[in-house]
Order: structure tokens, then sequence, then C-alpha cells
């Protein structure tokens, strides 16, 4: 009530409406002989609001092809005269008036694309649009229907997916909510998405009899066709990505005793009376809506680190991603909380893409106050690292008793900090070192399950805690294709921020001692370094043959182009995401033993390993002379990612854990 009553503008600038009111004037729309998607759009007057929503698709387009399909269903108006002046658009005009249902079934008989897109007229498209919905199909095989975020003109939010109850009631969520609120910016499951826009493949829509005449001329349409393609065994997605601006009431007015309204009652009937087996399945009535949005999840699990994973910042970002997509794939909600409270919106929309909802400043203040409130509702938690499990393992005790406690060490701190106090002959950090251990170990022993990326680590536990419950979850990657040879290779990549000690402490070794070294037998051979790098950094690396790119957005060009990586780590723990990630494109590795500690790799066989600056020089001639051997490791240590790094095997593990 309050919301509805504030003052509030009319229209939202940053939505960039196109006005009701600009002349007409002959427009073009994108044409194309194969389009893959067919835009539908019924209209029954009301020119205004179609030509608005004409020229938004125009100035927006798509980066697929597609096609606009006009039905105008006996419009009262001059609509279809003033429709034959627009370039490209197929106007179709119907010669009775068939409704919403008939005209949406007339405009998919004469529609060619792979998919239809069902739109309003009083809808104006937002840039992205459909490559958002499309993208959605391409993320979950089993979607048979995807449908935007649909927004008022003055900005709130209209609809972040629909659910309905067993009664065959509906509440579309997140109505007269800031649009952009975290809630409502992860891609989920839900029991139907509105007409207004809605895709569809189009064999799919034929193959349940498009929009049941039953419900003609319009309500309960758009839910009857969700549960006829659930049966079908796909599922209905809301796409956040996908942003509609939705005139509600324009076609059909507000008043539902009136007009084309008063149809919602009756069809309601209708739509029980046809599925009262899948409504038995349903939230009841009076299921508070948090947990309505959540019925079709197996459970909650509650994800908490030191700050928002970011895959181009360092690998455990990537490793905790990809965690997060296969428990949305096994059926689990997830939420995130970031210690630090900092999400940005880009990053929000990466994890929501995910499944997964970000908890961040301001909308939760902290994950105490968050777990007093929800701590009920968790199947389980997951804390990565002892910073952040030491804080809060406690907590979630005290707050969710029943939620399965899992420690994800993302390395073991204090092997790593030990082997630096020793490379550094550090006193003060070998002591911070036995700070650390005492403070894993004691975690270990308090959680359910612990996870570790190494076997090396797994077998150090089992002799120090034998009574722990430890499993093997290492790094995550996908194999891609190697796309160059050997003949068209040179150069050497480091992958890898500077603020990471082992990398930091390798960087400088590289720059004093092995890449000199290189030069003096191939003069023009150059190390990337691609990773965050502070000034002061940049000026102590600034040596000749040494290219400091930064963090880059994508490392495929570069690990597409040189002929090897290098992992000079002479400290560490845990699996090193580099090496992984060089191997998945098909680069061979030359690293120290550290730096391959646990990753099951043979030297000679799989990877080059080397432990002086000597041994690293000598082993980058070798690969530039030895096509043959470039090759064999090239091959081998896309194996090794296919055997131990596999999504799958991760998969397997997480079944484990939480089943």
């Amino acid at each position: 009530m309050r919301q509805e009553f504030q003052a509030r503008p009319a229209f939202d600038e940053a939505l960039a409406l196109l006005p009701l009111d600009e002349p007409f004037a002959p427009f073009a729309l994108p044409v194309s002989g194969q389009p893959r998607v067919s835009v539908i759009i019924p209209i029954h007057g009301k020119l205004a609001h179609t030509l608005a929503c004409l020229r938004s698709l125009a100035r927006h387009g798509a980066r697929t092809a597609f096609e606009v399909i006009v039905v105008d269903d006996a419009s009262p108006d001059d609509s279809a005269a003033t429709l034959a002046r627009i370039a490209g658009l197929r106007l179709l005009r119907n010669a009775t008036n068939l409704g919403f249902v008939g005209s949406c079934n007339a405009g998919a008989a004469v529609a060619t694309g792979e998919f239809l897109l069902f739109l309003n007229n009083d809808t104006q498209v937002t840039p992205g649009w459909l490559d958002a919905l499309l993208q959605c199909f391409a993320d979950h095989p089993d979607c048979g229907i995807a449908g935007s975020k649909l927004v008022y003109p003055d900005g709130r939010l209209q609809e972040a997916g629909a659910l309905v109850f067993a009664d065959g009631s509906c509440w579309t969520t997140g109505r007269f909510e800031p649009r952009q609120a975290a809630t409502f910016r992860w891609r989920r499951e839900v029991d139907y998405v509105s007409g207004a826009a809605l895709l569809i493949r189009r064999e799919v829509f034929r193959q349940v009899g498009g929009f049941d005449l039953r419900y003609a001329p319009a309500y309960y349409e758009d839910v009857d066709l969700a549960f006829a393609v659930r049966r079908l065994g796909l599922r209905v997605y809301y796409e956040p990505a996908s942003t509609v601006i939705h005139c509600e009431g324009i076609s059909a007015g507000t008043d539902p005793d009136r007009g084309m309204k008063r149809h919602q009652r009756l069809n309601q009937l209708t739509f029980v009376d046809k599925w009262a087996t899948e409504l038995a399945a349903q939230p009841p009535v009076g299921t508070a809506v948090e947990r309505a949005i959540r019925w079709r999840q197996r459970g909650l699990v509650l994800v908490v680190d030191a700050m928002t994973p970011e895959p181009a910042r360092d690998s455990g970002s990537l490793r905790l991603c990809a965690i997060l997509g296969l428990l949305d794939g096994q059926g689990w909600g997830t939420v995130f909380l970031p210690d630090d409270g900092r999400a940005s919106p880009a990053e929000i929309d990466a994890l929501g893409a995910l499944g997964c909802e970000v908890l961040c400043r301001p909308a939760v203040a902290d994950l105490p106050h968050w777990l007093r409130r929800h701590g009920h509702e968790l199947h389980a938690v997951i804390l990565c690292r002892h910073t952040v499990a030491g804080q809060y393992i406690a907590a979630v005790r005290r707050h969710a008793p029943q939620a399965r406690l899992i420690f994800d060490t993302v390395d073991l701190h204090f092997l790593r900090e030990g082997r630096a106090a020793e490379v550094g002959g550090s006193a003060a950090m070998a002591r911070q070192a036995e700070a650390a251990r005492r403070s894993e170990l004691a975690l270990i022993e308090q959680s359910d399950v612990s996870l570790v990326v190494s076997p090396h680590e797994r077998d150090l536990l089992a002799q120090l805690l034998p009574r722990a419950r430890v499993e093997l979850l290492s790094n995550i990657h996908t194999v891609q294709a190697c796309r160059r040879g050997h003949h068209e290779r040179r150069d050497l990549v480091f992958i890898g921020g500077y603020g990471h000690p082992p990398n930091s402490d390798a960087l400088r070794w590289i720059a004093t001692e092995i890449l000199p070294k290189l030069r003096e037998l191939s003069p023009e051979i150059t190390v990337h370094v691609l990773g965050d790098m502070p000034d002061t950094a940049r000026r102590e690396l600034a040596v000749p043959g040494m290219e400091l790119h930064g963090r880059v957005t994508e490392l495929t060009p570069w690990l597409d182009a040189c002929l090897a990586s290098i992992a000079p780590l002479r400290f560490g723990a845990g699996v090193k995401g580099k090496i992984n990630m060089a191997m998945s494109h098909g680069v061979p590795v030359i690293a120290t033993p550290v730096a391959v500690e646990g990753m099951q790799l043979g030297d000679g066989r799989d990877v080059l390993v080397a432990s002086d600056a000597t041994g690293f020089v000598e082993a980058v001639l070798r690969l530039q002379r030895d096509e043959a051997l470039w090759r064999q490791l090239s091959a081998g240590g896309q194996d090794n990612v296919r055997k131990h790094f596999s999504p799958e095997a991760a998969d397997a593990t997480l079944r484990r854990v939480l089943d």
C-alpha cells in the first residue's frame, strides 16, 4: 500500500522510453531470409503503442536474426493502413476478431523462425532483451519457455516470473519493487511467465497444440502453456537479463469485472478443471511468497566467501562460480554472501545467470542478521577460507542447526604460509603459519565436511585428523579446442595477479633470473603477464622482454598465441588454476615441483618440471625445437584436465556431500 500511494514520476528517464505522440514517418525493421526468431505481436487498436513497440525493436535489434509479425485482430482504427508502410514488417489481418489467443496462434502458423517470441503491443524492448532470452535456452537444455523481466514505465518492477497456487490462483512476484533489487536479478525456474514477453521453440509450441482455445479470447493461456510445456519434461525460466517495459492494462484494462479482464476469473475455473492433478503439487494457498518462489528447488544452500567471485580475477573465483553453476544444475537453490558486503551490478548479474541470489549491502547488513531470519530455511552452508569460517561457524550452528556445515578450505593456508616462511627465512611468517594451522585444523574438526583441492592436502589431513570427513573438490575446467599448432606460436605467458604472494615471488624470479638467462639464448622471446598489477610492481618488473597486460577479460587470445605457460612458483598450496587454465587450452606448461603438486602430472608426459632458472631456460628451448614434444604435452595436459578437473568430477563430489 505504501508503494502504491507513494509519489513518483510517471516515467523513469533511465529507461529511455520512446514517446507515444511521435508523428508517424515510415521506418524499417530488420529483415532476414532465415530468421532464428519470429516476433509475434497481436494488436487490436492502440496504434500509438504498437508504433512505439516497433520503433523500439528497430532501435535495439538483436545479435540474432529475427522477423516481426504483427497480427491485426480487426482493429477499429487505421492500424493496418499505417503499419503497411513499415518496411520489413509482416502484417496479418484477421477477418474477424479472434482475441489474443487466436491471434497468437495465427501468427505462429505463418512464422518461420526456430523460436517464437510473443510480445504485447503495449511493450517497449531494451538493449539485449532478445539475446538474453536465447542465452537462457543455450545455458539450460531443458528450457521450454523463457520470459523477460517486466517493468512499468515509471521504473518499478512489474513481474519477475509468476507463481501458481494449488487453487489455480496466480501471483506475479516482485510487483512494485525496485527493478534493480538483487532479489530479482537471478535466473530461476518459475511456474509461468507472462505472455507479454515469452520465448518458446516453434516445434514445442506446435507439439503442445499452441495456446489452448478454451481460454479465448484471453487470460490463463500463458499459465496453461507453461503447464503443457512442463508436461513434456521441460522447464519455464525467468530471465532477469532481459528487460521489457510493459504498460500493463493498456490492452485489456485492469477492472476484473469489465471488458476483457472479466475472462480472468472464468478461465481460472477452466484451468483448475484441466490441471487438477498437477495443481495438487503446487504450493498451498497462503504459502509465503519467499517459500513459494523456491518451491521447485531441492533445498537452499548458503555460500559465504571473503568477496564476490570474479572469474577474471583469480582461480578461486573461477572454481566457486563453477560450483554455483553445478549446484544450480543439481536443483539446489543458492544464495551467496560476500563477507565484505560488496557486489557490483555486473557481479550480481553474473551470479544471477548461475541461478544464485546475491546478499549484499544495503539490502543485507551482515551474515548474522540474515541467519537469524533465514537460518531455518537452509539445507547446507558452505564457508570458504578459514578467515571466513572462523568468524561464522558458531553463528551457523546456532541459527541453522539442521544445515550441513561445509568448510571449503580453497587451499590449506597454513601449508602455503609455512612454505613461504621457509623460502623467506622469516620467523614471523613461521609463527603466522602455525596460527593458521591451529585455526584450520580446528575448523575442519568442527565441520561436517571439509573440501580440499588436491590429493596431497587430502592425504595430509588424513594423517593429522583421521576422523574428519574430507572430500576432494578441485579446480573445475572445461577443455577448450587447441586452435593453433606449434609453428604458429611464440612467447610465454604467466597467469596470476601480483597480490597473491606466490605470484609476486614468481614474477620477481622471472624478471631477475629466468628471463635474462633466456633472452641470452632467445633474444626475441617475451613473457606476457596477465593479472592485476599495482604501479609499484610495474616499475619493479620493468625489464626487457616482460609485458605487463594487467587483468584481461579473456585469456584465449594469449593462450592461442603463446608457445607455453610458465609457473615458477617457489611456494604455495592447493592446485594451481594457472596450470589448469593453460592445459585446458592445449598450452604446454613448464612449472616447479611445488606448482604441480597434487595435480597427477608427470614430467615429460604432460608437463615439464624445472627447479631452477637454468631448468626453465632449457625447457623453453626444448619446446621451441621439438614439435613432437610440444604436441605430446598439449594433448597430455588436456587429458589430465578431463580426467581430474572436469565439471563431472566436481559434480559427483557435490552430490556425495549434499545428497
